[in-house]
């Protein structure tokens, strides 16, 4: 019966955790469109996350501060989407990674390009991933875009995370990871 109860209690344990830190696998594994909801999720709960008296902190001169991270971020999904052939915002103006610096828009600019890319590869034809558009000189395909905007992603939300734990502030995923084994 001790087994029994033991067996019961550690079943129970086990399905909680896992109900706990499904949201922080959602997405993975799940090719492009699940790891971009991955992404896209962590990078504004990361964003929100942060106090906003911190996003002008900047971990040594001449490195980018918090929020210009996240406009170099929001910036670049629209650059790099607008190769593949969607539009440029028209209120999207050059030097805004240093002139927009509040929370509130910030998050904002984010949220909107990380929309923008996901409705772009929604909208794709069969056939347009293997589309040739040219960068930098070079010719790629539609598809490389993607993948390149993906890893620019997690390439900075990497840096992000570097930054929060320098300021004191655990990444949300981590909080709910780092809760289950106390």
């Amino acid at each position: 019966m001790k087994r029994f109860l033991l067996l019961a209690v550690l079943v129970l344990t086990a399905v909680t955790t896992l109900a706990e830190t499904k949201d922080q696998f959602e997405g993975l594994w799940e090719g492009y469109d699940g790891e971009w909801v991955h992404v896209s999720r962590q990078l504004t709960e990361l964003a929100e996350a942060i106090p906003a008296d911190k996003y002008s902190w900047r971990p040594a001169p001449g490195v980018r501060s918090v929020s210009e991270v996240f406009m170099h971020i929001a910036l670049a999904n629209f650059y790099l989407l607008s190769v593949t052939g969607p539009k440029m915002p028209p209120d999207l103006t050059e030097g805004m990674e240093k002139t927009v610096t509040a929370k509130p828009e910030v998050i904002n600019w984010l949220k909107r390009s990380l929309d923008a890319v996901k409705t772009g590869r929604a909208q794709l034809k069969p056939g347009d991933l293997q589309r040739k558009v040219t960068i930098a000189g070079k010719q790629v395909t539609v598809d490389g875009m993607y993948l390149r905007i993906i890893i620019h992603d997690n390439e900075h939300m990497g840096q992000l995370i570097a930054y929060t734990r320098m300021i004191g502030v655990v990444p949300p995923w981590s909080q709910a990871a780092s809760s289950t084994k106390d």
